[in-house]
């Protein structure tokens, strides 16, 4: 039978086993074609939401609405996957060139910059622990960080260890920032922990608690009861790569020379 409005053969009347199946919506668009950055792209929110323990290939391709044998043509591995959501987090991570009078001053925004992108994503300084920037794509990151410590004169012993112990300490730092907001956020394992109080007034607390210490048996706690605890994070961050940093220039040559004299 033919369509008398535009002469072409009208469809077949459907048979009677045939399933009835929804209409595909005109101009709907497409699926988008799966890609490595769609992957990576999938896996974060899959991180953000379930954490790191709960990411898994099945749940990145769920939350691309694709099998998981789809993925393999992207990744080879869920380690894989893990190597480049590691390195997105050095995406648009740039160090500027090396300048001797501001040394100091590039490494405390290099770390406030690399802990707001760990911040970013839940569990993402686990990940990060558990990975080291030497491959081919991150080691002109690694480079242009020992530059900077090579530059200001420190000497090669410690410029080697210097970005490992800044970024350990940016990593431990982030790692219990996260564990604390997910035991406020009620994420976790096991028996739920009970619930915390805002930090502000768990600061207060905790120094209203040290400052009533017996002064014979505690007296450093009581003394330092207002300082001990803070509820600024950015405080403690600072402070601790403060002492750092003066640590390092320490052992600048003429540091070193003045403290020898």
């Amino acid at each position: 039978m033919t369509d008398p409005a535009t002469g072409t053969p009208a469809p077949p009347p459907p048979s009677p086993w045939e399933r009835e199946r929804p209409a595909r919506a005109q101009g709907a668009p497409a699926r988008l074609p799966l890609s490595r950055d769609r992957v990576v792209d999938a896996a974060f929110t899959v991180l953000d939401r379930a954490g790191l323990d709960g990411l898994s290939m099945r749940q990145v391709a769920a939350e691309l609405g694709v099998s998981a044998s789809a993925l393999y043509a992207y990744v080879s591995s869920k380690d894989d996957l893990l190597e480049l959501m590691y390195a997105r987090l050095f995406d648009g991570f740039a160090i500027p060139r090396p300048d001797p009078d501001r040394w100091q001053e590039q490494v405390r925004d290099y770390a406030r910059s690399a802990r707001q992108r760990l911040l970013a994503h839940r569990d993402m300084a686990r990940l990060s622990m558990a990975h080291a920037p030497f491959t081919a794509e991150l080691l002109p990151h690694v480079e242009a960080v020992l530059a900077v410590f090579r530059a200001a004169g420190l000497p090669d012993h410690v410029a080697a260890r210097a970005g490992d112990i800044i970024s350990t300490y940016i990593d431990g730092f982030v790692l219990e920032e996260s564990m604390w907001r997910d035991r406020r956020a009620g994420h976790g394992s096991g028996d739920p922990a009970p619930a915390l109080p805002d930090p502000g007034e768990m600061a207060g607390e905790m120094q209203t608690y040290f400052a009533s210490l017996p002064a014979a048996d505690f007296p450093h706690l009581r003394a330092l009861s207002g300082l001990l605890v803070t509820d600024s994070s950015e405080e403690r961050f600072d402070v601790g790569l403060e002492i750092i940093l003066r640590g390092l220039a320490s052992y600048l040559p003429d540091r070193m020379g003045s403290q020898d004299s």
